[in-house]
């Protein structure tokens, strides 16, 4: 099993490029179903969720080819079977986008239940709502989802809760059914957005993504498309927070500020400094960090999937902070690895309360799921000493070449597989 060893204490300074993001890619890479013309996607990140999707999709006869690591081309015209219950996509929770793709082309779909990280309660009701809603029979048996349906007829949809999810699943249905479909509290985030803009490139006719309420009217076909797919917001928001946490400056490059404000906003009251230069954003920490609070919140708020990052880099923070997590409510499992490591953090319900340190220890943590994963690693960046990270896997899934980016700004960081790496890594840093 692949771990990481870090050695920290070096202030990471200098450039990172952010690629694709992964939450828009994943929708789209299924969306690309919806038309037997050959639909070619730029800026897909190589990580293993998109790689799982993709590799799921050609099981079923769809042609997936990779023009470079990060373009590929796909052709579903050959789609032999709208069943996909393939071992490997059990593991990610972007398998449920196959069902509102395949729905809205061949009114019939059949897919594992998602899975992915254990953050929480993530139901697919609002899904299962928005389908029913546009005429489909749904069941759910033998881990499966059955969706089929006569016709597709637009309707008038209020999601209960704010799910990004079940407005990007109702959007692709909602695309090739009859009449028009209204989403409203819809979800707002950029790969929302992302993903419509992707559909309107295929003829979809869809409006207000970026709004509450969404607009689609639907059509008959959809055609080919060449499309590149947004950067990364949590990427680039982890980097931002890793020059925090290890007293840097780094610039975080092919970004779209407009969509890390909520970040930004709160690096500048910790005391940090950010500045952006067109697609570029600079955070530079040159003192010591003070306390501020957080509200994970749906987009335009405080990303959820910064909140692990944020709460390492206010473990460092002079005073007290909290921070309170209203989207997932397994989202501080990570805290007690933080605890070993020196932070001083107590948990209540949905809210941590954080009384700031003066460092960070090494040590052996065990990372239970993505974002925490990467938050974990900028821990044992800015800690003394060396850490051993485990579960890697989980950091896989949704960031490319973490390592090999932290390394060139500078970062003590190597991927090992066995007892000797380990050896070789103690002879090397000491």
């Amino acid at each position: 099993m692949e771990q990481y060893l870090i050695r920290g204490g070096n202030s990471l300074v200098g450039e990172v490029e952010i690629g694709g993001a992964k939450n828009a890619a994943l929708p789209i890479l299924a969306a690309s179903v919806m038309t037997d013309d050959t639909v070619h996607i730029e800026n897909v990140p190589d990580v293993r969720d998109t790689n799982v999707l993709m590799d799921a999709m050609a099981g079923i006869g769809i042609i997936v080819k990779k023009e470079d690591r990060h373009s590929v081309t796909i052709n579903a015209s050959n789609i032999n079977n709208t069943v996909v219950c393939d071992d490997n996509i059990k593991k990610i929770r972007a398998s449920y986008y196959l069902i509102g793709a395949m729905l809205g082309k061949y009114k019939t779909a059949e897919v594992t239940l998602p899975g992915g990280c254990d953050i929480g309660c993530r139901a697919i009701d609002q899904h299962i709502k928005g389908f029913r809603a546009l005429g489909a029979e749904v069941v759910l048996e033998h881990g499966m989802i059955r969706t089929k349906a006569e016709r597709l007829v637009g309707s008038h949809i209020y999601m209960d809760v704010v799910s990004v999810g079940a407005t990007i699943n109702v959007m692709l249905a909602a695309s090739l059914a009859e009449g028009k479909t209204i989403i409203e509290n819809a979800a707002k985030e950029p790969h929302v957005v992302d993903v419509a803009n992707f559909l309107n490139s295929m003829g979809a006719n869809i409006k207000g993504a970026g709004t509450d309420v969404i607009r689609i009217r639907g059509v008959q076909r959809l055609h080919g498309t060449d499309y590149a797919i947004v950067p990364d917001q949590i990427e680039a928001g982890t980097f931002m927070l890793a020059a925090a946490a290890t007293k840097g400056d780094v610039m975080v490059k092919n970004v779209i500020p407009k969509h890390l404000e909520s970040i930004s906003a709160k690096l500048i009251e910790t005391g940090c400094e950010v500045s952006e230069h067109g697609d570029q954003v600079r955070v530079v920490c040159s003192r010591n960090l003070r306390h501020t609070h957080i509200k994970t919140l749906p987009y335009p708020g405080f990303p959820t999937d910064m909140q692990p990052q944020i709460t390492v880099v206010l473990g460092l923070a002079e005073g007290t902070s909290i921070v309170t997590e209203s989207i997932f409510e397994n989202r501080f499992k990570y805290v007690d690895e933080l605890i070993r490591m020196g932070a001083d953090i107590k948990v209540e319900g949905n809210t941590a309360i954080i009384d700031g340190v003066s460092k960070y220890t090494g040590a052996g943590i065990s990372v239970p799921d993505l974002r925490a994963g990467a938050a974990l690693v900028l821990a044992a960046l800015s800690a003394e000493g060396e850490s051993v990270v485990d579960n890697i896997r989980y950091i896989q899934r949704g960031y490319e070449d973490f390592d090999i980016k932290l390394r060139n700004l500078g970062a003590d960081i190597r991927v090992v597989e066995r007892d000797t790496d380990y050896r070789n890594f103690k002879l090397l840093t000491s």
